[in-house]
C-alpha cells in the first residue's frame, strides 16, 4: 500500500501545515511527483500529436494515451483509498466540473435527436469530445494531488518547461534551416501512422513562420507565452541545476513567440508579463524592466526582418485577410447558435468544409457546439484557474509561493484571454498542456490556503499568556536576490 501510495504521489495531507512544505529546498526527502506525471507532461511536448495508433484512431495520441493511464491510475487511488478526492478542491476543479457538465448535456440532446440528426461522424467527433475532457481531468487531479508544495511544484515545472525547451529548439532549426525534426521522429515511430493537422511552415510577410512541436505556430507562440513566467519563477528560485540553463530556456520561450509571428503571441506575452511582474521580487522586477528593451535589440539585429514583419502584422487592421476572415464568420454564428442556443450542434461538431470558415475564437466555437449551457462550462473552465490564482498570489506573503501563484495565474489568464484569438480546445497540445496549469494553479491556490491557516495557528499559539511574548516573525522576510 506504501508503494503504491509512494508511485503514484499520492498522500493525506499532514493535518497541521508546516512552513518548510512552503518554500523551496533540495532536500532529497520532500515527497516527489509522480514518475508517469513528469512523464506525461514532457511527452506533450516530444511525441507529435499528428502520430496515431491506427485502431484507436484520432485519440490514439502518445501524450493523450498518457493523460488516459493518470485518469486511470487516480480512479484507482481513490477506490481503495489511497486518496481522498476532497482534500485536493480547488477552484479550477469547479471550473472543470461544470464544463463536463454542460458537455454532457450538449451530448445527450445530439444523441436523442434534440438538437439534430446523430450520424456517425458526429457521435466520432463527439466521442473524442468526451476523451479529451477525460484526459484533461486526469491531467488536473494528479496534479492537484502531487503539487502539495514549492518542491512538488518546482518538480513538475521542470519537466513541463524541458518539453518547452524541446519544441522552441526545434522551431529553432525550423527557423533558421527550414528543416523540420519532428519528421525524424516520426520515422523512428513503428506502429504510428500521420493522421496529418498539424501546419509547420507558414509565410508572413519576408519570414517564414514555424510551430516547434506543436500543431500550429499559433498554437506555440501562445503557450510559450504561458509558460514564460514559470519560467522565470523556475529560473529565480529553483536550487538544482545552473542558472545559465535556466535563463536559457526563458530565452527560448521569448524566441518561440517571436519566431511564429504571432499577434496572438503577443497578446499573450503582453498580458502574462502585466499579471506576473507584480508579484516578482523588487530587483527582479527592476531587471525585468532592463531586459525587455535589450531583448527586443537582441531580437532585432539576430533575425532581420523580424520587427519590420512583426509591426507591419499588429497594425495591418482590417486589410489583413485573417483578420476580416474572423469578422466576417459573426453573422453565420449568430445564425447557427440561434438554431440551437442552448445546447449546440454537439461537442466537436462543428466541421467546416472551407478553411475561411474555421472559427479561431474558443468561445464562439463553443457555443456553436456546446451551445450557452457548454459555453458557461468553457468560461468558467479558463477563467477560474487564473483569477483565483491571482486572488491566492495578492493574500501570500511568502516570496516563493506569490511568486508561483502570480505565474500560475499569468498562465491562466493568458489561455484564457488568447482563447479569443484562436479555436484553443481544437489544438492537441494547448488542450492537453493547459490542464497542467490549471492542475498547477490549484497546487498554488491550495498551499496559499494552508499557509493563511498557518498564520492563524502561529497567532494563536503566540498569544501573550505572560509578561513575555514571541518575537518570532510569523512568516520569513522575503530574502534577497540576486540576478
Amino acid at each position: 500500500m506504501s508503494g503504491a501510495r509512494s508511485f503514484l504521489g499520492l498522500r493525506q495531507p499532514a493535518q497541521i501545515p508546516e512552513l518548510d512544505d512552503l518554500t523551496v529546498s533540495d532536500r532529497s526527502a520532500s515527497p516527489r511527483v509522480p514518475l508517469l506525471l513528469k512523464f506525461a507532461a514532457f511527452g506533450i511536448f516530444f511525441f507529435p500529436s499528428n502520430m496515431v495508433l491506427k485502431p484507436l484512431g484520432a485519440v490514439g495520441t502518445l501524450p493523450l494515451i498518457f493523460a488516459l493511464l493518470l485518469l486511470a491510475v487516480w480512479l484507482c487511488s481513490a477506490l481503495f483509498g489511497l486518496t481522498n478526492p476532497l482534500d485536493t478542491r480547488h477552484p479550477g476543479r469547479m471550473g472543470f466540473v461544470l464544463l463536463w457538465v454542460g458537455t454532457c448535456a450538449s451530448y445527450a440532446a445530439m444523441y436523442s435527436g434534440y438538437t439534430g440528426g446523430s450520424e456517425s461522424p458526429a457521435r466520432a467527433a463527439a466521442d473524442r469530445w468526451l476523451i479529451l475532457l477525460l484526459a484533461s481531468a486526469g491531467i488536473i487531479l494528479v496534479t492537484a494531488e502531487a503539487v502539495r508544495t514549492l518542491n512538488t511544484a518546482m518538480e513538475l515545472t521542470r519537466a513541463l518547461l524541458a518539453g518547452a525547451a524541446f519544441c522552441c529548439l526545434v522551431a529553432a532549426v525550423q527557423f533558421f534551416f527550414r528543416i523540420d525534426p519532428m519528421q525524424w521522429l516520426q520515422l523512428a515511430m513503428p506502429g504510428f501512422t500521420n493522421n496529418g493537422g498539424n501546419t509547420t511552415f507558414q509565410i508572413r510577410g519576408s519570414l517564414m513562420r514555424v510551430s516547434g512541436s506543436t500543431f500550429h505556430s499559433i498554437e506555440m507562440a501562445v503557450i510559450c507565452a504561458m509558460l514564460l513566467p514559470l519560467s522565470i519563477w523556475r529560473s529565480l528560485y529553483d536550487p538544482k541545476g545552473r542558472k545559465w540553463v535556466h535563463w536559457t530556456i526563458t530565452a527560448l520561450l521569448v524566441f518561440a513567440i517571436a519566431s511564429t509571428v504571432s499577434r496572438s503571441g503577443i497578446l499573450g506575452l503582453l498580458a502574462g508579463m502585466a499579471v506576473f511582474l507584480p508579484f516578482l521580487p523588487r530587483l527582479a522586477r527592476q531587471w525585468a524592466y532592463v531586459a525587455a528593451p535589450v531583448t527586443v535589440a537582441a531580437l532585432f539585429l539576430g533575425v532581420p526582418g523580424l520587427i519590420g514583419t512583426l509591426t507591419a502584422s499588429l497594425t495591418a487592421g482590417e486589410s489583413d485577410p485573417s483578420i476580416t476572415t474572423r469578422t466576417n464568420n459573426y453573422p453565420r454564428v449568430a445564425a447557427m447558435v440561434e438554431e440551437h442556443p442552448f445546447f449546440g450542434v454537439g461537442p466537436g461538431n462543428y466541421m467546416p468544409s472551407n478553411a475561411i470558415h474555421i472559427l479561431d475564437n474558443q468561445y464562439l466555437n463553443a457555443t456553436v457546439t456546446i451551445g450557452l449551457v457548454g459555453l458557461v462550462g468553457l468560461i468558467a473552465y479558463l477563467t477560474f484557474p487564473g483569477l483565483t490564482t491571482l486572488l491566492a498570489a495578492r493574500a501570500s506573503r511568502l516570496a516563493p509561493l506569490r511568486c508561483l501563484a502570480g505565474a500560475a495565474a499569468a498562465a491562466g489568464i493568458v489561455a484564457a484571454i488568447c482563447s479569443l484569438t484562436f479555436d484553443s480546445m481544437s489544438f492537441p497540445v494547448f488542450a492537453l498542456t493547459y490542464p497542467f496549469i490549471v492542475g498547477l494553479s490549484g497546487g498554488a491556490w491550495i498551499m496559499v490556503r494552508r499557509e493563511l491557516e498557518l498564520q492563524k495557528v502561529r497567532t494563536s499559539a503566540e498569544q501573550p499568556s505572560g509578561p513575555t511574548q514571541s518575537t518570532t516573525p510569523l512568516v520569513p522576510k522575503e530574502g534577497t536576490w540576486t540576478p
